[in-house]
């Protein structure tokens, strides 16, 4: 038993109940949570150094053994996850102390950002299916809050579509895991796995395939899923951008690489091709959105939308290297995207808009906010040597080694037009004619720089020390390539 596995979920939990009690204090509820966010991140490098050295490490809550009891399961992919989510939760509330306003810190805030990560990564570390659907409702609860916190009518209109989309959606996620219990008779995700291989009935697996597909495709966002997304993450303040542009989606995805990596791999012929079909639809339908709109948020809220369709459709294509290049590109995406968000909520506080065709100039006066957002786009769009061009080189190579070319090659030119999108905010927003900004005096940029800037850096390192990482994401993606090992560190078999 390895009880590190806890501590990123006890932790948070934690500290949103104590800082309850300090609603009003608002310099006490900073320190502790930055307190807390940086324990977590040390616990989180400890768990992931642990599991890539030690194997994967198991977790038996109240000592009731897998199946029969509820198993946390840390595997190289979920620490990583963690510890990602770790280092973005770290960055948006560092940028939330001179972001997000007093009214909304007094309104619990903090607590509710730490329980938001309670759910991420409880999502990311159970081991059993039905309380994957529990922290869903936890991340999902806190949600709701950060989207309609501060009252502003544009988020009490999308709260209502996000709201309705989600109940739908943890309906359907009900029905599906209690269809799975009546076939397998467990809701252990090994023991699913171990059952699903003897049930023999591939009709009735491929349902399940198809159901699951749904619920974590609503959740993910994929193609024809996402109409909820661009009008819901669009509404909240930067640092809460970050966090469900990051975070949510990516746990729908999760899940999807999850289950049709350890459940559904019996009937790979149709559940994995309507993925693939899915998911390069997904890259298209971004793309077009990032390239139509000229507002800001917009254009980077449907970049998440083709990262969704390049993860995923890596996971399809179900070869070592394409899941490997999976792992790659989805840890890039989390990171990357804070960062984005987090720099185009700088803009929006000097200019006072979103629309790009009201800002110009910008390089002038924020050179550092210029270059970084520059590197960001580079990152994003998977330029060499950046973090994003690892992980799709894998994917398109996989792509074409396995004969789907037109998947790989929606890939390869996704990227390009993501660049000109991105491109598109740097060239106009930056360069031209600069211009006066009624309360550009009042935003404290140097302070609002440092989260994005690190996470930039991040991306920087993480693209330079590919060579060094790749052990590490190579056996994350081992245990999707290969669910044995999974099952036999949960079930002891």
């Amino acid at each position: 038993m390895n009880n590190l596995i806890i501590f990123p979920i006890l932790i948070p939990l934690i500290t949103g109940v104590v800082l309850i009690f300090f609603a009003k204090n608002i310099m006490v509820q900073r320190w502790i949570s930055a307190i807390s966010a940086l324990i977590v991140i040390i616990v989180s490098f400890m768990q992931a150094n642990l599991v890539y050295h030690d194997g994967i490490q198991t977790m038996d809550v109240s000592n009731w053994e897998a199946p029969y009891g509820i198993t946390l399961v840390s595997d190289m992919l979920s620490s990583l996850l963690v510890l990602t989510t770790s280092i973005i939760a770290f960055a948006a509330l560092i940028y939330s102390f001179q972001s997000i306003g007093e009214a909304r810190e007094k309104f619990y805030y903090y607590p509710v950002v730490h329980f938001l990560i309670v759910g991420v990564n409880g999502a990311f570390t159970t081991g059993d299916i039905f309380n994957l659907f529990v922290f869903f409702e936890v991340m999902l609860m806190s949600s709701y809050v950060l989207l309609v916190l501060g009252g502003t009518k544009i988020q009490l209109r999308e709260s209502i579509k996000y709201i309705l989309v989600n109940v739908i959606s943890s309906a359907l996620f009900v029905i599906a895991v209690a269809y799975l219990y009546s076939v397998v008779g467990t809701l252990n995700m090994a023991h699913i796995s171990v059952r699903l291989s003897e049930a023999g009935n591939t009709g009735i697996i491929t349902v399940l395939a198809v159901l699951f597909l749904i619920v974590f495709g609503l959740k993910g966002a994929i193609f024809p899923l996402y109409f909820w997304l661009p009008g819901s993450y669009y509404a909240p303040p930067a640092p809460v951008m970050a966090l469900f542009g990051a975070l949510l989606t990516k746990v729908g995805v999760y899940s999807i690489t999850r289950t049709f990596t350890l459940f559904f791999y019996h009937d790979v012929g149709y559940t994995h091709q309507l993925l693939q079909i899915l998911a390069i639809l997904t890259i298209i339908s971004g793309v077009i959105g990032a390239l139509a709109f000229t507002d800001i948020k917009k254009i980077v809220i449907y970049n998440i939308i083709v990262a969704v369709g390049v993860i995923l459709f890596g996971v399809s294509v179900l070869t070592p290297e394409s899941l490997t290049g999976a792992v790659f590109y989805l840890i890039h995406d989390m990171n990357i995207k804070a960062a984005l968000f987090l720099l185009i909520g700088i803009i929006i506080a000097i200019t006072g808009t979103s629309d790009l065709n009201k800002i110009s100039g910008l390089i002038n006066r924020y050179p550092g906010l210029g270059w970084t957002f520059f590197i960001a786009g580079l990152a994003l769009a998977g330029i060499p040597p950046l973090s994003g061009f690892a992980g799709k080189m894998m994917i398109v190579r996989a792509g074409f080694e396995t004969e789907n070319y037109i998947g790989a090659f929606v890939v390869l030119m996704s990227s390009l037009l993501v660049l000109y999108s991105i491109m598109r905010i740097f060239i106009g927003g930056f360069w031209g004619t600069p211009r006066a900004y009624k309360n550009e005096d009042k935003a404290p940029v140097k302070w609002l720089l440092i989260a994005p800037a690190v996470l930039t850096a991040f991306a920087v390192l993480y693209g330079l020390g590919t060579e060094a990482v790749y052990p590490v994401i190579s056996a994350a993606a081992e245990t999707l390539a290969n669910p044995e090992i999974y099952i036999h560190a949960v079930l002891k078999e």
